[in-house]
């Protein structure tokens, strides 16, 4: 049976250490890992961060669903508010690109500490000068490289796919996984990004299938075509009921994860809402 988990990205007005123990205090089974600032920006995440981690992990008996490498703000001294995902894999930069790899690798070196089964990753934009075709041939090449270091260390990719970006839709990225053609990349599914990419979030699970590593919950209002904002389960307007019946249907067992970064003035009320909104889905045989 899928599990539910929180991401600690609602939690960025807390350390990484309480935004676990909080999320433990509100029922979830998993938590999912930012790793960019506050949390675990991996330049500075070092060793003490690391213990003081484990020490949390170990204290709540918390499983880590993944870990979210999806941006990487810490790399600006004065990043934009919104989601920024440059450096991407995909730039015409070859030292961003580069640094980016790196970046990768040490969320990879964080998910195989922590016995998370995956990372999660988007693909950033087809910027100016950079046309759609030669960005896909270097994200393609980005990704061969992180999945010859995940291989051994049992770590799966997951590409996120989000509306605006080079790799936006269940085509593009069924596209991209079938281009690389390795068995440890898969797609970290968010719900909410196929609504508002007008598709059925029920037919893009099981178009995905056995290929998806992750799974992004949020609720959407306009559900299908609707807005991209992030809101808790029960406030917007998507079908949760087919979204887990999708999931059993495709035999997924991993985590379903709660995603409500726009919640950091109360990431507490959300995180228990949004269990209590889900718990008929997941809980209902316990």
């Amino acid at each position: 049976m899928t599990e539910l988990a929180f991401s600690t990205n609602a939690y960025t007005d807390y350390g990484l250490a309480e935004a676990v123990r909080r999320i433990a205090d509100h029922g979830y089974d998993g938590v999912e890992l930012l790793g960019d600032e506050p949390h675990a920006y991996f330049p500075s995440f070092g060793a003490s961060e690391a213990r003081d981690l484990s020490a949390a992990l170990s204290e709540t008996d918390l499983a880590v669903s993944n870990v979210n490498a999806n941006t990487a703000t810490g790399y600006y001294d004065d990043a934009p508010p919104s989601p920024f995902f440059e450096p991407s894999l995909a730039t015409d930069d070859d030292e961003a690109r580069a640094w980016r790899v790196r970046y990768t690798k040490r969320a990879i070196d964080l998910a195989s500490l922590v016995d998370a089964r995956a990372v999660c990753l988007t693909t950033g934009r087809a910027l100016a000068g950079n046309p759609p075709e030669r960005a896909r041939a270097a994200l393609r090449d980005s990704l061969r490289e992180i999945l010859d270091y995940a291989e051994p260390r049992e770590v799966s990719v997951g590409i996120e796919f989000e509306p605006e970006l080079l790799v936006e839709s269940t085509d593009d990225v069924l596209a991209l996984v079938e281009a690389v053609d390795h068995p440890d990349l898969g797609v970290n599914l968010d719900v909410g990004h196929a609504a508002v990419c007008g598709e059925s979030v029920a037919e893009s699970i099981r178009r995905c299938g056995d290929h998806i590593t992750g799974v992004h919950l949020e609720d959407i209002a306009g559900g299908r075509g609707g807005t991209h904002y992030h809101l808790v389960p029960g406030e917007g307007d998507l079908d949760f009921r087919a979204v887990f019946d999708a999931l059993d249907d495709v035999g997924y067992d991993g985590f379903a994860t709660l995603e409500l970064y726009t919640y950091p003035d109360e990431p507490d009320r959300a995180a228990r809402r949004a269990r209590e909104a889900l718990s008929e889905y997941v809980y209902s045989n316990n």
